[in-house]
């Protein structure tokens, strides 16, 4: 059985730099709305999310699993367009919803 999209939302995909203690764009060139999807593997209980950049190279920014409790490494970020107010409080429930069924 393939992966299955829990939801989907339009952000700008941001790092967290320790070093700097900031925020920092995720990806090459310039800044850029990306489309974020949480993916759902059934067989394997498993999440991840991915995020490509909403322009003509749909360049990958972020492909990573949502893994509970998980500490270290790079800790990703979306700040979401002002106009999509329920596909951000859509993706907050399916990232909430990921982790809360893994035990």
């Amino acid at each position: 059985m393939s992966e299955t999209v829990v939801c989907s939302s339009r952000a700008t995909v941001m790092l967290y730099d320790d070093s700097n203690k900031r925020w920092l764009p995720a990806g090459t060139g310039p800044q850029a709305f990306s489309r974020v999807q949480i993916y759902h593997n059934p067989t394997a209980n498993a999440f991840r999310v991915v995020g490509r950049k909403m322009q003509p190279d749909q360049q990958v920014v972020i492909n990573c699993s949502i893994i509970r409790g998980l500490n270290g490494g790079p800790r990703p970020g979306c700040s979401h367009c002002r106009s999509q107010t329920q596909e951000s409080q859509q993706a907050g429930g399916g990232l909430r919803g990921a982790l809360s069924s893994q035990s």
